[in-house]
Formats: structure tokens, C-alpha cells, sequence
């Protein structure tokens, strides 16, 4: 495939609410520094060519990106690289951000965020992204616990009109219907890869494609690298992209977005060439026996209690 004929249409479409975005999408985790997502002990990406990693994504039809305030390292921000990339916004360009975590000035985790502290979270993703309103906004969880609160708070802010939809990330069945009864819910993320998931991933999956909401895996390439990133592959992962003549990690990525047409892919790199290598994995179709032997590897995951 030549890079002219890239494309992230090529993985088909689905509606985040009233907002439709190209199934293959972009994460900005780790296009702040290379090495270990959250580590100040690594070198800063090339700011230039962080900026041109953005521009390139839209320009092969990428038209969700995955980022927030906490996605930084000592010299670079993702936010503050999107807003320098991509501003003025493409009309159809959807920016979904996160909430809940938060980390202090020297990169530190903070507290988790009270519902009161909602509010300061999601003004300063709009002040880094430069804009008036935020497309999506996830409640990040930080175990099984109610969501009404913190869940409730952000309604408020959807209704005042600082946010247009809702999300959820790193959440189980229950919290999902929890939040459902206080607003619409156009979005989870869980973690989900080939032999790295969660021990309820398949009902969290199926309640998602039954009650329309995207599904949206987190470490689908990293896998049990997860911030580090992609780690020694599995021997039958291997013999499908040799077959295949393709990367492991554009496996990965085919089996994602295979796992349903509601399923969304948020690959993220600073590096170009990776970039449409990802893009080109939309285009990608497993056969059925390659998926068996794929699925297969991650039947005894046990459950994510970060």
C-alpha cells in the first residue's frame, strides 16, 4: 500500500453522539517524550515533528484524537501540540479529552479529583486546546466504586454547555449503567488488547455494541507494556504478521477494530512512520482462524483493579 492511498476511512465510521469520526483515530499519550509515557526521565520529542505527526494524522483522515491535561512531559504538553498543530479545527475533527487523574507542575500524580474539582479540570483542557467547549469529555475511574457524584458534576458542565458528550474510561459493567441513568454515555475506554484484558472485557464489550455506545481500547498495541510500550510478542501473534507481511502492531490493531463496528482505535506515536503504518491497519482483514488464534492468547486475563 502507498502512502497516498492511506486512509483512516478505511476502517469504517461510528457516531460519538451527533459527531462522526473515522474508526481509526490517534492517542496523544506518548507524543510528548520518547520512552516511558509519564517518565521524566526520558528525552522530549522534536516539537516540529510532534507538529507535523499531528498535521500528517489529518491528513490521512484521522478525525479523533484521544488527549488530556495530564499528557505531558517536563518541556512538551499534548494539548498545547494539538492546539499548535490543528488550530483553527478542522470542522469535522473531534478532540476527546479525560478527567479525574491530575498531576502537579513537576509531573507528580495528584489526588484524584473531587467532583468540585471537575470543573477546573475541564477549563484548563479547554484553555490548552484553545477552545470555547470540549467534545468529549471521559471520567477516568480509579476502581469500582459509584460514579454518580463525580459522573453528575460533569452533567452540569454538559448542560451549561461546556462540554458536548460524556465518557467513561477504565470502568466496569455497573458503573456504565450507573452513569447511563444520569446522562448519555457516548464512549468507553477499557483496557483491551491481545492477551492483556480485563476479566469482565467481553460483557463490557457487548453492553457497549447493545446500547450503542464506542467502545474504545486503551494498550491496544502496548499490550502488558501498557505505558512502556509494545513488549516481546507472542509466538502465534508473530506467524500472523509474517503471513501477513505486516507488523505486529498493525495486527493488533486489525483484531481491535474486528471485535465489533462499534470498536475505535486511539494507536498513538511521535514517530511518522509508525504513524501511517497505523493508518494502514484499518485497511487490514483477519480471517476467522486468525482471529480464534489471536482471541485465544488473552482468555485468562485476569481483571485491571488500577
Amino acid at each position: 500500500m502507498t502512502s497516498h492511498s492511506l486512509s483512516a476511512a478505511a476502517a469504517g465510521t461510528w457516531r460519538l453522539g451527533d459527531l462522526t469520526v473515522n474508526r481509526m483515530g490517534f492517542g496523544a499519550m506518548r507524543l510528548t517524550q520518547n520512552g516511558r509515557a509519564f517518565s521524566d526521565e526520558r528525552t522530549p520529542h522534536d516539537r516540529d515533528r510532534a507538529v507535523a505527526v499531528l498535521r500528517r494524522a489529518v491528513e490521512l483522515g484521522v478525525n479523533h484524537i484521544d488527549t488530556a491535561a495530564f499528557y505531558f512531559s517536563p518541556l512538551r504538553s499534548a494539548n498545547e501540540l494539538i492546539n499548535r498543530a490543528l488550530g483553527p479545527y478542522p470542522d469535522d475533527l473531534v478532540i476527546t479529552t479525560k478527567v479525574g487523574p491530575g498531576r502537579g507542575p513537576s509531573g507528580d500524580w495528584l489526588d484524584w479529583a473531587r467532583p468540585e474539582q471537575l470543573r477546573g479540570q475541564v477549563q484548563e483542557n479547554i484553555r490548552q486546546l484553545g477552545r470555547d467547549h470540549l467534545d468529549v469529555v471521559n471520567l477516568r475511574m480509579n476502581g469500582n466504586r459509584p460514579v454518580s457524584d463525580l459522573f453528575g458534576a460533569l452533567a452540569e458542565l454538559r448542560e451549561e454547555g461546556l462540554i458536548r458528550h460524556l465518557g467513561l474510561s477504565n470502568v466496569w459493567p455497573e458503573q456504565i449503567t450507573e452513569a447511563q441513568a444520569i446522562a448519555p454515555v457516548v464512549c468507553v475506554q477499557n483496557r483491551y488488547g491481545i492477551g492483556e484484558r480485563r476479566a469482565d472485557s467481553q460483557e463490557v464489550l457487548r453492553m457497549c455494541g447493545e446500547r450503542g455506545i464506542a467502545f474504545v481500547p486503551f494498550y491496544a498495541i502496548a499490550g502488558a507494556g501498557r505505558e512502556s510500550g509494545a513488549v516481546a510478542e507472542h509466538e502465534a501473534l508473530l506467524d500472523v504478521a509474517r503471513a501477513r507481511d505486516v507488523s505486529p502492531a498493525q495486527v493488533r490493531l486489525a483484531w481491535t477494530l474486528q471485535q465489533g463496528p462499534h470498536v475505535l482505535a486511539i494507536p498513538g506515536t511521535g514517530d511518522p512512520a509508525h504513524l501511517e503504518a497505523n493508518v494502514a491497519a484499518g485497511a487490514l482483514r483477519l480471517t476467522g482462524e486468525e482471529m480464534a488464534r489471536l482471541t485465544a492468547l488473552g482468555q485468562a486475563a485476569g481483571a485491571d483493579v488500577a
